[in-house]
């Protein structure tokens, strides 16, 4: 049941004799009807009045429930039959429950499809009613400014804003999303039904061919000689049945090739933004990295999708070989569709992956794909059951794949085949569409492994027993990093000082890093994560800036990014994150991650990672990018990259590099500061870096002075050899450097969190607190519905205990609650997992051995369990036999 304002005003403008205009305006609000005056009154509340959407509206829907479901009074229903104009079926009129009735009285007097259909054309925009600043934005293609795009795809903006659907006007398709439909469903397998001529010539041709059959019998008796006149008779009498026989095979005949109906096809959920299409029609496919201006060079003027093209990147041809006007679960095809419109378009699953831009012009850009608010979390390894049916599961999770635009399918570098979906729920619906439509045998899956961040934070104030602890914690902290360097590394080139700040000598002593790990402002992170796609463009800028290439970036990105480093300076404040954001080396892992490199190294001015919102290049002092600053970005990308507690990612940490010496090969001992370089630098007259490195020898000293042509050589980053002994240990040094800073300050594991929403009634609410607590959850507030008895209480809960929850809590409360989980954000776990009791307190709280769980702990020794690294635990503590009570006798 649903309705409109609409359909009541129209229903009272008939029987009151009021317009319907004003009945729209005054149906809903403080107005009611007076009688007497017959007229229609504001002030409804004042007066103590019904108002007049109560009075017209509800008081009928009531009172039709009243009469229905409550009193259950059958004349009174059919009077509200009668007057509504209603047709009940016997059936409906006949069943216990009067739900059902009330539900077939509803659908027909206020179906809600039609209100449905009424406001989606009331309410939904025109596609003429497009800004022109929406289309801008959806041909600007990543950073690019529209205006320094082609002349040709400029000029598409107006075929856009008119929405035209002229035989000149360029076609310019989006597909969405591919989804899956039995191949039975689509209209051209459809079975037709027979016309009575096509039955009436299929029962002639039957006759004929039993008459024939039955002739060329009777011919091979008389042949013989054997003439039986009893089977005779008993085959003619049975001729009419045969006959009929007959008759039902043959209209039964065009139902051929039943295998062919479980298989699985792809149909394309499109929109046409111009133009009109046509079936058969030949259209170009741009894929999401295609560059207009690059094809317009390489193709001719004029071209179309069905030339012989050379091959352009990012740009192939497809035929739309069945378009389709859909109709919820049905299809009907069509010839031709202008714009405007959805559709579907069949024949697409072998040049569409989720989605693509189709054009008649090659000098259209790709729209940028979609973002969906569930985010893929839970992943599971998938393998067959038998291993000979390893390419089924590949093409099943191929077909997958391309069906659920929220699913991943991942090969690890192990060789496993991963799923990743969006929740237990989502993981589940994906494991039947493999084992059911897409590879069609039996898979095994794991168990879901759940992803973990790891973080530093501030040294607490309070242990675990909420006693104050002072400088012992740091103490300890640093004397347990330096017993674990003793067992497995040379403590000679690796030293922690009081502060937490790590410095380690690569082996050939050529190279000294020194890092401190420092944990980033909570909002910080969150900006960091929420930005990523923004950190992304901001990398690709200045990695075309680098190799010496401009973009015209548009403005909106520019603003973005001027948005985005006004927000880290107004977050990051305080004296130990002065002048933080100007000094950002760069982000990890993968470059836009939400972790943090600084350059804190005295007298070492690189190009700030914020280039490209400088216009223009400054004279005079350009900043110089040192030798091998790649390979300190590449120990820190690969540190961020797996933790030390189990080898997941870095989140919410600041790695910064205070010291940075290299020495010439040829004088291992002497090192030369970063003062002492440029102190040199300005006696020589040079102002650039001056180390360089070959293939056979590491790397000459920076601080050498050189001769002008070196120097010019230097200050490119490519000029020294990336691949040489110095890079390589530069790299494992920082990446050994950061992760030992990162144990030195107190440790913690992130947990991806569930947003929790939960509908229930007042009787079951301690049972689901009971539930939420039990795994781990947290309430954040609650609140009643108005109207209802329901209480709508709104929690977190980690994603790792959120497998069986809503059927343990759906158990617990006979199905009066009903949760919902969305993924919300990565939030800390305040237990530190490496935490043994130590106090005389902390032994009476928790035991000799802390029997009490700890959270932390159990998910940190499961993921390295999972991982294959070593986890520290004891399975057998006394193995003594067990003595009975009574002495043996």
């Amino acid at each position: 049941m649903g309705f409109s304002i609409q359909q009541f005003a129209h229903i009272y403008s008939q029987r009151m004799g009021i317009r319907a205009e004003v009945l729209l305006k005054t149906l809903w609000g403080d107005f009611y009807l007076n009688a007497k005056a017959k007229k229609i009154m504001k002030g409804a509340q004042a007066k103590g009045k019904k108002p007049l959407f109560v009075q017209l509206v509800l008081d009928n829907i009531w009172s039709l429930y009243d009469a229905v479901v409550t009193r259950r009074d059958k004349e009174k229903v059919e009077k509200m039959v009668t007057s509504l104009g209603v047709k009940l079926m016997a059936r409906d009129s006949r069943h216990s429950d009067p739900k059902v009735l009330l539900s077939a009285i509803c659908s027909q007097w206020l179906p809600v499809s039609q209100a449905v259909l009424s406001m989606v054309c009331e309410k939904l925009p025109s596609p003429l009613d497009m800004a022109a600043e929406r289309v801008e934005k959806l041909m600007s293609v990543g950073a690019r400014r529209f205006d320094s795009l082609p002349k040709e795809t400029q000029e598409l903006k107006q075929a856009f804003l008119q929405c035209s659907s002229e035989e000149n006007a360029p076609v310019i398709v989006f597909v969405s999303k591919m989804f899956a439909v039995d191949t039975k469903a689509l209209p051209q397998n459809k079975q037709r039904p027979l016309t009575q001529e096509e039955i009436a010539q299929r029962r002639e041709l039957a006759r004929q061919r039993h008459a024939d059959r039955l002739a060329a019998n009777q011919q091979a008796e008389n042949q013989d000689g054997h003439t039986h006149l009893g089977s005779m008779s008993q085959e003619t009498q049975s001729v009419g049945d045969n006959t009929a026989q007959m008759e039902s095979l043959a209209v039964k005949e065009p139902k051929l090739e039943e295998d062919e109906g479980t298989k699985e096809t792809f149909v394309a959920f499109a929109r046409v933004y111009s133009g009109v299409v046509k079936r058969g029609q030949r259209m170009f496919v741009l894929g999401p990295k295609f560059d207009p201006t690059q094809a317009l060079s390489m193709l001719s003027e004029g071209c179309s999708a069905s030339d012989a093209l050379p091959a352009v990147p990012h740009l192939s041809c497809c035929s739309m070989e069945s378009l389709y006007l859909l109709m919820g679960r049905e299809l009907e095809g069509l010839e031709e569709v202008p714009s405007g419109n959805i559709l579907g378009i069949g024949g697409l699953e072998e040049c569409v992956l989720k989605s693509a831009t189709l054009s008649t012009s090659p000098a259209c850009p790709p729209f940028t794909p979609l973002n969906f608010e569930a985010a893929a979390i839970v992943r599971v390894a998938i393998e067959p059951k038998h291993p000979s049916e390893m390419p089924k599961l590949v093409h099943g999770m191929r077909l997958l794949n391309q069906a659920d635009p929220c699913a991943e399918v991942l090969i690890q570098e192990t060789g496993e085949h991963v799923l990743v979906t969006a929740g237990e729920v989502h993981l589940q619906r994906c494991l039947d569409d493999l084992r059911d439509r897409f590879a069609k045998i039996e898979i095994s899956a794991s168990k879901p492994i759940i992803p973990f961040r790891e973080t530093v934070v501030r040294p607490p104030k309070v242990d675990m027993v909420n006693e104050e602890v002072g400088k012992q914690q740091k103490v300890a902290i640093i004397h347990q990093v330096k017993e674990e360097v003793s067992q497995g590394r040379l403590s000679d080139t690796l030293h922690v000082d009081s502060s937490g700040l790590v410095t380690l000598t690569t082996p050939n002593r050529l190279a000294t890093v020194a890092v401190r790990a420092i944990p980033l402002p909570q909002d910080v992170t969150r900006l960091l994560e929420d930005s990523s796609e923004l950190i992304r463009t901001l990398e690709q800028l200045n990695m075309s800036l680098r190799e010496g290439r401009r973009i015209d970036v548009s403005p909106r990105t520019l603003e973005a990014i001027t948005e985005l480093k006004s927000q880290l300076e107004s977050l990051l404040q305080g004296r130990k994150w002065r002048n933080t954001v100007e000094r950002i080396w760069a982000f990890g892992p993968r470059r836009y991650g939400p972790n943090i490199l600084l350059n804190s190294v005295e007298g070492y001015h690189r190009p700030s990672v914020w280039q490209c919102l400088v216009k223009g290049e400054r004279s005079g002092e350009a900043p110089v990018v040192r030798d091998f600053d790649n390979s300190i970005v590449s120990g820190f990308q690969l540190a961020t990259l797996s933790g030390p507690m189990c080898e997941e990612p870095l989140m919410g940490v600041c790695f910064s590099v205070e010291q940075w010496d290299i020495q010439s090969s040829s004088e291992p001992q002497h090192q030369d500061s970063v003062e002492e370089d440029s102190a040199s630098h300005e006696a020589s007259g040079d102002g650039t870096s001056t180390a360089e490195g070959t293939s056979e020898t590491s790397a000459q000293a920076e601080g050498i002075t050189a001769g002008p042509s070196q120097a010019k050589r230097r200050t490119e980053a490519g000029s020294v050899d990336c691949y040489g002994p110095v890079s390589g240990q530069l790299i494992a040094a920082m990446k050994d450097a950061c992760r030992h800073a990162f144990q030195a300050q107190p440790q913690r594991l992130m947990a991806a969190m569930y947003t929790c929403e939960i509908m229930a009634t007042a009787e079951v609410l301690g049972r689901v607190y009971g539930v939420l607590g039990k795994r781990e959850g947290r309430v954040l507030h609650e609140e009643m519905k108005e109207g209802t008895d329901m209480f709508i209480i709104k929690a977190i809960l980690p994603v790792a205990e959120s497998f069986g929850f809503a059927d343990e809590i759906r158990k617990r409360t006979s199905g009066l609650a009903s949760p919902q989980l969305v993924f919300s954000h990565w939030e800390v776990i305040s237990s530190d997992p490496y935490w043994v009791p130590t106090t005389e307190e902390e032994y009476l709280h928790f035991g000799e051995k802390a029997d009490s769980a700890n959270q932390a702990l159990k998910y940190m020794n499961a993921v390295r369990r999972r991982k294959g690294l070593y986890v520290e635990e004891k399975i057998v503590e006394h193995a003594e036999k067990q003595r009975t009570l009574s002495k043996n006798k």
